[in-house]
């Protein structure tokens, strides 16, 4: 089984577990903005952040001993071009912030493109705060020939930030960048909806069984010097598209008429039988969650399930391996689950993997994955205390989507000060204000008793339907 997630810190889980040439495709949004943090996972009711969250990248992108090291890493790798370039880099911008997320993510890079394999692709989503560094590294490691698309998709309504007395123009985008491994990459062509505007103008014919239908022109490009065949159709000679033998087909068929007096043949595209427009590199059709959206968490940087969906479909078979180093709250694994790929998540977080089991049971029921990195057992859980106690800390919490509980059993006096705490009393029954759960209850399966109705700091993750999209937009 494929299916695993890993706690840790990527680049450590890449190169111990994760083999060479054995994705299909890497997907990764890493956090990285110079005015917010990537990683509020809980906010207060009034949706100010909470004083009292983990805030595990804080001190990532900062030019310290890590920074340096993953710089280091680079200039060992052996990867030549990507030295040069990173080392090109530092000289420009010297030792700052952006300078230690470059040097973090290139020695990321050069690992992501190793485990994938010859026919792989890796999509890299960021915003414009650092694309332009971060396509200049995947041009190195990568190599310039292998660059595919810039994707822009349109993330945010028009206002976006473009307030009163704001001297810029809205800022409402984010970009993709594609890149395969090598030519041969797997490609599935994908297609949307015809807006309205184009049928309007375009499908203007409705048919006697009430099919809208569009006249398309069927003389050969280019005449002659093409090779386009010369005879005659419906009483008109000249160069067309088809052949004589189609052309006959498509005649029988009842799709080639001459529309009015005095016009030439042309043929008959019902509507029902398009796929739409092709896909582009600018993408607007896919809105952004906003805060009433269904399929939401609670997670602020959440990125809607069709936006991964469109990647997994563009570039994955069914059955191939789906990666995403940076997981978030899991809107990779979800939908390549959805789309029946096997999937591999990584986040730093102890919130994160929570947040994606929770996920994963509740929206696809039995299904079969492996998690690696935390406690499954009492032992496993103090031996993690003993180690790490602020990693227990958000363990233990978000294992149970509540406030810090403890690892020993009660001591008298928290059980004397749970009990003053006083009854909650609503639908005729009495909770406890305080209540106190240890590490062993929680796995095995004991929760906090609340009042009915209760609201969870993340929102439920709607259960997927068995049915297959007819076609994925």
């Amino acid at each position: 089984m494929t299916n695993k997630l890993y706690y840790g810190d990527n680049l450590d889980v890449l190169r111990s577990s994760i083999t060479s040439e054995s994705v299909d495709l890497v997907y990764l949004d890493p956090p990285f903005n110079s005015n917010a943090s990537y990683n509020v996972l809980f906010k207060a009711p009034s949706g100010a952040q909470s004083q009292a969250q983990i805030e595990a990248f804080d001190d990532t992108w900062h030019w310290n001993e890590s920074a340096e090291r993953a710089f280091d890493e680079v200039m060992a790798s052996g990867h030549s071009d990507a030295s040069i370039m990173l080392k090109a880099m530092r000289s420009a911008l010297g030792e700052n912030d952006m300078m230690a997320y470059l040097a973090m993510m290139a020695v990321r890079l050069i690992e992501l493109h190793r485990v994938l394999k010859p026919t792989g692709s890796l999509y890299l989503h960021c915003d414009p705060t650092a694309s332009h560094y971060l396509k200049i590294l995947l041009d190195s490691i990568f190599g310039v020939k292998n660059f595919v698309n810039e994707i822009i998709w349109q993330r945010t309504g028009a206002h976006s930030d473009a307030k009163q007395g704001s001297a810029h123009f809205g800022r409402v985008h984010d970009s993709i960048l594609f890149y395969s491994k090598a030519t041969g990459f797997i490609w599935r062509p994908l297609w949307r909806m015809h807006d309205e505007a184009y049928l309007k103008s375009h499908y203007t014919q409705v048919d006697e069984a009430g099919r809208r239908f569009r006249w398309d022109n069927l003389t050969g490009p280019g005449g002659a010097a093409k090779g386009n065949p010369y005879y005659e159709v419906l009483g008109v000679s000249g160069y067309w598209r088809y052949s004589r033998e189609r052309m006959e087909k498509l005649i029988a068929a009842g799709l080639v008429a001459i529309p009015k007096k005095g016009s030439r043949p042309s043929l008959k595209r019902y509507l029902d039988e398009q796929l739409g427009s092709p896909v582009t590199d600018l993408w607007d059709d896919i809105s952004p969650l906003n805060s009433q959206a269904q399929e939401r968490l609670g997670y602020p940087t959440q990125k809607p399930v069709a936006l991964l969906e469109r990647i997994i479909a563009a570039s994955s078979n069914e059955g191939d391996v789906v990666l995403d180093p940076f997981c978030g709250c899991g809107t990779t694994v979800h939908a390549a689950q959805k789309l029946k790929r096997q999937w591999i998540g990584i986040d730093i977080t102890h919130l994160a993997i929570a947040l994606i089991e929770r996920r994963m049971n509740e929206a696809f029921p039995g299904v079969a994955y492996e998690v690696h990195g935390v406690p499954k057992d009492a032992d496993a859980a103090r031996d993690l205390a003993e180690r790490d106690k602020h990693e227990f800390q958000k363990w233990i919490v978000a294992t149970i989507g509540g406030q810090p509980y403890t690892l020993n059993k009660p001591t008298r006096e928290m059980e004397k000060e749970a009990a003053s705490a006083g009854f909650y009393e609503t639908g005729g029954q009495k909770l406890l204000k305080l209540q106190i759960l240890t590490a062993a209850q929680v796995l095995d399966g004991e929760r906090p008793r609340v009042p009915f109705g209760h609201t969870e700091s993340l929102k439920k993750a709607s259960r997927e339907s068995e049915d297959r999209q007819a076609r994925l937009l």
